[in-house]
């Protein structure tokens, strides 16, 4: 059998979380023999679908055996999937479910199915948390993803199902990346409703916003207010263990979510499932978890 080639498409090189799924995807790779190019959207839909297309079109010898798309768009490009597919091509969806991937696997020759961690439940873990670190209620920063992104919509409805009535939620808009929630938080401190703002901590989707929000803050020229915003606790999510989880341990962040890397998860099925010539299920899932653990975390608070 020939030697396999891959595509894995990624939003950004800036950031943990990709960093991470790009480093699985290599590790299983190279266990498997597989040829793997890896290309960077840098956060733009539309290149991410420019650089799958091309790739799609090319000439029969030079095209990818599989594509994994983590994708920037909700819809997750249907038009590129289903390009793929009619040319032979397996697909893997990774943090997204789209409807296609149902329709296209009755036909498709090569693998087609998704790998997503469960985003409702990362929220969820995360309004725990929020719980835990606020047992008195209070008020929250919350530095979203963007509003494109299903896996932020679902992280926020998670963590209202679980917050309490009593903590109270100011959101503002980052796009998974360090240098976002900066300006975001920047941008927000220059409000005049922000010289009136009280905050008890401060929450993000992403470890790497967490970051960047504390970033903005320390840029604050008034010392006791810089001091102020900086002693809040911060969360986040991704927990990988050379960022988010060694924030916690130094204090940087007070809790983040956990969420395994499954872009090399994704390669093993592919190549699997064309080797033997099936289709794998429809929708692999990944379960996230807290760290430190919910009971640690209230412990430390009470």
């Amino acid at each position: 059998m020939k030697k396999l080639r891959f595509l894995l498409s990624l939003h950004t090189r800036d950031n943990d979380y990709q960093v991470a799924q790009a480093a699985s995807a290599e590790r299983i790779a190279r266990k498997l023999g597989i040829d793997l190019e890896i290309a960077y959207a840098d956060n733009d839909a539309v290149n991410q679908s420019t650089q799958i297309l091309n790739a799609i079109q090319a000439r029969a010898e030079s095209r990818p055996d599989a594509i994994i798309l983590e994708p920037i768009s909700t819809i997750a490009l249907p038009q590129a999937a289903g390009a793929a597919c009619a040319a032979g091509i397996g697909w893997a969806v990774l943090n997204r479910t789209p409807d296609y991937v149902k329709q296209l696997r009755r036909t498709a020759s090569a693998p087609v199915f998704a790998v997503s961690v469960d985003n409702h439940e990362v929220g969820r873990i995360q309004g725990r948390q929020f719980v835990a670190l606020l047992p008195k209620g209070g008020a929250v920063l919350y530095v979203e993803g963007p509003s494109r992104s299903s896996s932020a919509q679902k992280r926020t409805a998670g963590m209202l199902e679980t917050k309490s009535r009593d903590i109270q939620i100011s959101t503002l808009k980052g796009e998974w990346t360090e240098q976002s929630a900066q300006r975001a938080v920047r941008s927000w401190l220059k409000l005049a409703t922000s010289q009136k703002a009280s905050a008890d901590l401060v929450g993000a989707q992403d470890d790497s916003m967490a970051m960047g929000a504390r970033k903005a803050f320390q840029e604050i020229a008034d010392l006791q207010e810089q001091k102020r915003w900086l002693s809040l606790p911060f969360t986040g999510c991704d927990g990988q263990p050379e960022t988010g989880e060694t924030w916690v341990r130094e204090g940087l962040l007070a809790a983040t979510v956990y969420i395994p890397p499954f872009a090399g998860k994704a390669i093993e099925i592919l190549a699997n499932a064309i080797k033997s010539g099936t289709q794998p299920p429809e929708h692999a899932l990944t379960a996230p978890y807290s760290i430190p653990p919910l009971e640690t975390l209230a412990r430390r608070k009470s």
